[in-house]
């Protein structure tokens, strides 16, 4: 049995380890709220973004085919873009995303080519033999569409030169502040139903392009993609402060239960030695008293 003095050590280590969890939740608490309002308030830009885009696509009709819209009867590879997180300290947060991507490459009929973005998905996915062909980590604590530019760029160059024939992106969809969920999405090519307008009963909206319908779908479907993979990266980063805040909430409470336990150990411990010790004194008393008869 450990002594009241190790004891005594051990609690003052767990509650410096208790600070810093609760420290790192308070952190990641204030991080949550702010990741929360981005993602809330792209959601509308996105889906009026795509309402745009089917709208001028129906309206170029034949007159262009984009390369993004281009669906190959042969599939030869596929690219994978993985949204994970930068760090640690979440929960299972990157090994459920990481093992998402994996079931995805372990089932895929074709080579998968992985493009990853954050540092614990590139990680995670190179100890298992997976085929990264770029990384783009760490991203900021509050990203923008410039941050995800060149992930975008690589992935859309590799489709558009045949070197892949799909896209998809992994990543974990933020649905609330208590529930999350790794997801894999078709990114490209981009299917109409994807871009299909969720137009309610009643008038359409009418729009006149300039200069063309051709010539804004041809700008807009590379924009479409950028703001998809944004998107995701916010509802990821989300996601990620929200299991960081309950995993050092969780971390939090167990240190305090740990204390309590612990605390009753040394109380057990320094009664167990106050024990011994009169027991000592009593008996060093008892044997003098012996010796005192005895002379």
């Amino acid at each position: 049995m450990p002594t009241a003095r190790e004891i005594k050590r051990r609690i003052r280590s767990v509650r410096n380890v208790r600070q810093i969890t609760k420290a790192l939740e308070s952190v990641a608490a204030g991080r949550v709220r702010r990741a929360q309002q981005m993602v809330e308030a792209t959601r509308p830009y996105s889906a009026r973004a795509r309402e745009l885009l089917a709208s001028v696509a129906s309206l170029a009709g034949g007159e262009t085919r984009h390369p993004l819209l281009a669906h190959r009867e042969r599939v030869r590879a596929v690219a994978l873009v993985l949204i994970s997180g930068d760090r640690g300290l979440c929960g299972a947060f990157n090994s459920n995303i990481a093992r998402t991507a994996l079931t995805f490459i372990r089932e895929s009929s074709f080579p998968v080519r992985v493009v990853t973005i954050g540092r614990k998905g590139r990680e995670l996915l190179s100890r298992r033999g997976a085929h990264i062909i770029a990384d783009f980590s760490p991203l900021p604590s509050r990203p923008g569409l410039l941050d995800i530019t060149p992930a975008v760029r690589v992935v859309l160059d590799a489709f558009t030169n045949g070197e892949v024939d799909e896209v998809h992106l992994c990543y974990t969809a933020f649905l609330s502040p208590t529930q999350q969920r790794p997801v894999v999405k078709r990114l490209l090519p981009l299917l109409p139903e994807s871009i299909a307008p969720s137009y309610p009963q009643g008038p359409r909206p009418a729009y006149e392009f300039e200069p063309g319908a051709a010539e804004i779908l041809n700008a807009l479907l590379p924009r479409l993609t950028e703001i998809q993979v944004y998107q995701a990266v916010l509802e990821s980063q989300a996601s990620f402060y929200t299991a960081q805040r309950i995993a050092m909430r969780n971390a939090t409470d167990n240190a305090s239960d740990l204390i309590v336990s612990l605390t009753l150990s040394y109380n057990k411990a320094r009664q167990q030695g106050i024990t011994s010790e009169l027991l000592d004194i009593a008996s060093g008393a008892e044997a003098l008293r012996k010796m005192a008869e005895q002379s």
